[in-house]
């Protein structure tokens, strides 16, 4: 990735689902520390998304990878995602 370049970070979710409200409000702390634009998408509004990750969310994604699923936490998103920013 370019120095200046914004990464684009997928988070799925689905309402009234307590681990993505956890999980999001984490995804929004390392955002920050990376001037990442977060895309929250609803897999209820899309079948192949409900179908791939109805069972796993909340699910994060970035650069084409999914680095976090379930029960997301600070440390490990931080890291998985520092790394892709300073490819």
């Amino acid at each position: 990735m370019n120095e200046g370049e914004k990464m684009d970070v997928y988070f799925y979710t689905r309402p009234g689902c307590h681990l993505c409200d956890e999980a999001k409000a984490v995804v929004g702390m390392v955002a920050e520390e990376f001037s990442l634009t977060v895309l929250e998408r609803n897999i209820e509004e899309n079948d192949e998304w409900t179908e791939k990750y109805g069972l796993m969310i909340p699910v994060v994604e970035a650069a084409g990878e999914m680095i976090a699923y379930g029960r997301a936490d600070y440390v490990s998103i931080f890291m998985k995602l520092k790394q892709k920013v300073n490819k």
